[in-house]
């Protein structure tokens, strides 16, 4: 299906310091092209790159907040992840799925050209982070040399620190069914603030919010068709989470535990107290199979923390321009 809203052009956007720019990049799946939308601040030539990936129905404007506090260090690009937001939609929903959302991400990666790529992803976005991860290494370990004739062994993609919120490989089954509840449904509204408390009321693991924050946190995942408000990505990215077994899940965290433990910059794992889809004990076992990871757990969270708030951005922020003499 085309796109359901005209994507702005990259020369349209001319945003000012405190608002992105608009841009898109030409992807593909097996089933044909699709464009994907990023947010882009701070400095178009700096090529230190923090990529914010959202989680499974938001899109990159949920990152508004820590892109403004960051903006002065790096590029940061917050990619709507195709489906979402103004990116395309996809021809074929069964490719709404983490190996297709890895390959956009490279292709984005190889437009930026990054001297060093950091990484914040909450929920499916921190799983696109450790997949990509895995790919990176699966791939040095099994692609054949061709010495003195190929490219050299040296990655291209220079991952560094990632900041994985309430996420793990680990997945667990109470949070995926309380998502797969709603995700995929229509749910239709006579105005925003209608739309506003159904964010509210799917939402309430974001924590304590201001109305006026929760009107932010509704404003980029809904929008105005007519006089209904209607949700902002496509509904069919449930298809493939309803055809997911036991079996899937389990090799799907097989290769998300390999993508983490290959990691070899330090890690921050956030957790929501509360939180029914990252458990203390995952996040346990997280620090003890790499031991760059570290955690912060924040009380009366749930899932997921929206980084939001100045404890959870500094932690954030903190953590990333750590030893800032890179």
């Amino acid at each position: 299906m085309a796109m359901h809203e005209a994507l702005m052009n990259d020369s349209s956007t001319l945003a000012s310091p405190l608002q992105p720019r608009l841009h898109h990049v030409m992807c593909g799946s097996p089933a044909g092209m699709h464009r994907m939308a990023y947010w882009e601040w701070g400095d178009a030539d700096n090529d230190r790159v923090l990529l914010c990936v959202h989680g499974l129905t938001r899109t990159g404007r949920d990152f508004d907040p820590l892109a403004k506090r960051l903006a002065s260090e790096y590029r940061v690009v917050c990619p709507d992840v195709v489906g979402r937001g103004r990116s395309d939609w996809l021809i074929d929903p069964q490719y709404y799925a983490i190996p297709q959302y890895v390959s956009d991400m490279l292709t984005l990666i190889a437009r930026l050209q990054p001297r060093r790529l950091d990484w914040v992803g909450t929920s499916m976005g921190g799983l696109i982070g450790m997949g990509l991860s895995a790919g990176l290494t699966m791939s040095a370990a099994m692609r054949p040399s061709r010495g003195e004739h190929g490219l050299g062994s040296a990655t291209s993609i220079p991952l560094g620190r990632m900041v994985l919120n309430d996420i793990g490989p680990s997945l667990n089954d109470t949070g995926l069914s309380r998502i797969s509840e709603y995700v995929g449904k229509q749910e239709t509204f006579d105005s925003f603030e209608e739309a506003v408390e159904y964010v509210k009321s799917v939402s309430q693991g974001f924590g304590p919010h201001s109305e006026a924050e929760w009107q932010e946190l509704t404003r980029h995942v809904f929008l105005q068709d007519g006089n209904r408000w209607i949700k902002h990505y496509d509904l069919r990215i449930a298809e493939p989470i309803a055809k997911q077994d036991a079996s899937v899940l389990r090799g799907a965290e097989s290769i998300l535990w390999a993508g983490f433990q290959s990691l070899r910059e330090p890690v921050l794992v956030l957790r929501g107290e509360t939180s029914d889809l990252l458990t203390a004990k995952s996040l346990e076992q997280m620090q003890q199979r790499n031991v760059l990871a570290r955690g912060i757990t924040f009380p009366g969270v749930g899932h997921a923390p929206s980084l939001r708030s100045a404890d959870q951005l500094e932690a954030v922020a903190g953590f990333l321009l750590e030893g800032d003499a890179r």
